[in-house]
């Protein structure tokens, strides 16, 4: 899986998302040389459970709380995360 820093993410994403779309090729972001997350073709299948029917709004809700906690648990940073994303379009 390719790796891809967060600049070049910027400058290209045409053609990252492009090359995901159509070639299913996935890709590793990076923040100064760390992962930080994946880049993938999204796949909608019956047993995916954003399928119709198969999620509740209030249960989408509560996995997306759940995944913010963790997050911000493992936040390391004294900046926000709008912060360094801010920095990143100067």
């Amino acid at each position: 899986m390719p790796k891809i820093g967060i600049r070049q993410l910027k400058n290209e994403t045409s053609a990252v998302i492009q090359a995901v779309r159509e070639e299913g090729v996935e890709y590793i972001i990076t923040y100064r040389g760390d992962p930080v997350a994946v880049i993938k073709p999204f796949e909608n299948s019956a047993d995916s459970p954003l399928a119709e029917g198969q999620i509740t709004h209030e249960e989408l809700r509560a996995r997306l709380d759940k995944l913010a906690a963790e997050l911000s648990a493992r936040w390391k940073s004294e900046e926000s995360a709008i912060d360094l994303i801010s920095e990143q379009r100067r």
